[in-house]
Formats: C-alpha cells, structure tokens, sequence
C-alpha cells in the first residue's frame, strides 16, 4: 500500500476510535497507530527511490539525445566529406552538407528540450505528491496532536471532584491554617 493509502487508513482509525463518555475524546490503540506509522516510514524511501529513477532516466534519456545528434552529425560530416570528392558539385555538397549539420544541431537541441521538458514534467509530479503526501501528514499529526490533547483534558476532568458538592464538602476536610499577621509579645513581658 502506498503512503497515500496508509495515511488514509491512519485517518479512518481516528474517525472510528471509540469515544470516551461524556467527552469529544476518543481511544486509540497506540501500537496500531505507532505500526501505521512505521509503515509510512518505511514507504518513504520507496518514494525517494522513484524520484532517483527519474533523475536517472533524464541522464539515459540525455545521453542518448546526445549520442544520436553525435550519430547525425558525424554521418553529416560524412556526407559532406562524400560530397566534396566530386569536384563539379563540391560547392553545392558543401552548402547542403552545412544545411545538414545545422539541421542536424537543431534536431539534437530539440530532443535534448524534449528530454529535458519531459523529465521536468515527471518531476514537478512527483514534487507536487511528496508535498501532498507532506501535507496530509502534518494534517494527520496535528489531528493526532488535538485527540492527544483532548484524550489529556478528558483524565483531567475525570481526575477532577463531579460536583459542586463533592468540591466543597471535600475540601471541609483540610481545614486551613490561620497564621497570625503579627506577634502579640512585643518583648514586654521579658523584663
């Protein structure tokens, strides 16, 4: 399964997680949730490795653009070294096999583009997955960070006295300490 896929079903165990009563705070199996995230980790190279596949099938793609305008103009020059021989038209043969090499240099300038603009294309692709699959993850963590914070508020308020009664009868319990703002010896009584 891809990140994409497993970043889907992380967000479906959220939205299914059984809900704490009398909260908006749900519970989460934890090593589900850490193993869905190893997962994802795990994918994330097999994305990167794409990434260098398609870098490198730009370099194959361009050498051989290149090999092939190497080809045409050698076999160009060749022609224009065939041409010369014959003395009546080593003018015109020289003319042509210039229109040739220009031909040819302009065939190789655009496969070279082509090459270029494709791989360019395939990888402002796969820019724009990473960043959506960037994306949802930080959407998937912040959404994990709230039901985190709420799943805490939640032990707070069950931690916390019910009532209003149980709030003031349980604090009856420890009666505060009065302490006296001053002395009342002012050191009269030592004479």
């Amino acid at each position: 399964m891809d990140l994409a896929g497993r970043l889907a079903q992380l967000e479906e165990l959220v939205r299914e997680a059984k809900s704490m009563p009398l909260s908006s705070s749900v519970l989460i199996n934890r090593e589900d949730v850490l193993e869905m995230l190893g997962e994802m980790q795990e994918a994330l190279p097999e994305e990167i490795k794409q990434a260098r596949w398609i870098v490198r099938d730009r370099e194959d793609l361009l050498a051989k653009a290149r090999a092939e305008g190497d080809r045409i103009i050698e076999a160009a020059r060749e022609e224009q070294r065939r041409m010369a021989l014959k003395e009546q038209v080593a003018q015109r043969a020289e003319e042509e096999a210039e229109t040739i090499l220009r031909d040819a240099e302009e065939r190789t300038q655009g496969m070279q583009r082509e090459a270029e603009d494709y791989v360019d294309g395939k990888l402002a692709q796969f820019e724009i997955s990473l960043r959506r699959i960037l994306e949802e993850a930080q959407a998937t963590a912040r959404g994990i960070a709230k039901t985190l914070d709420q799943v805490e508020v939640g032990r707070e308020r069950l931690r916390a006295p019910a009532t209003a009664a149980e709030q003031h009868f349980g604090g009856a319990e420890a009666e505060p300490v009065s302490t006296p703002l001053y002395d009342d010896d002012d050191g009269e009584d030592e004479a």
